[in-house]
């Protein structure tokens, strides 16, 4: 299990590697990678600054990699986050999970991602040209992480 913070390019490779590794018998390994797009709502955007709270943003990744596995009972987990600035089309966040089987291993991502952007203190400017903005929450954020949080874990009954 891991949860990394990191101001250099994502070596997304290495990280799937790593995770095969860690757990040769799983029956499934799901990854997701998230790049920097080039536009937002208002138009075009030239980059990405990403600021976090140093030791509150690890353990917040830390505790959501915990939930994930014991929710979904998943071999092993792992998310890195990148920082700084980053340009249009670069990897920001790359999300990989192991389980016995598939199903668990894309609920697993599916939920780190979802929670990610709600439980993890990451904040946001979108640059146009040489201003920058701050990024709210958007809405299908807030309700694709309310989805999971109002389902039972393992389809139990609340």
């Amino acid at each position: 299990m891991g949860a990394c913070i990191t101001s250099t390019p994502l070596t997304i490779t290495a990280y799937h590697e790593a995770l095969q590794r860690a757990v040769p018998k799983a029956g499934a390994i799901v990854t997701f990678t998230g790049q920097v797009r080039d536009y937002n709502q208002q138009g075009p955007i030239s980059g990405i600054h990403l600021e976090h709270y140093p030791g509150m943003t690890e353990n917040a990744l830390t505790k959501l990699v915990t939930q994930a596995i014991a929710r979904f009972s998943l071999l092993d987990a792992h998310v890195v986050h990148r920082i700084g600035d980053i340009n249009n089309y670069a990897p920001i966040v790359w999300v990989g999970t192991a389980a016995s089987h598939r199903k668990a291993a894309f609920d697993g991502a599916c939920y780190v991602m979802d929670l990610l952007k709600q439980s993890v203190p990451l904040w946001k400017k979108e640059y146009q040209g040489e201003q920058g903005v701050w990024v709210q929450t958007k809405a299908s954020d807030d309700h694709a992480a309310m989805a999971w949080l109002k389902e039972s874990p393992k389809g139990e009954e609340k």
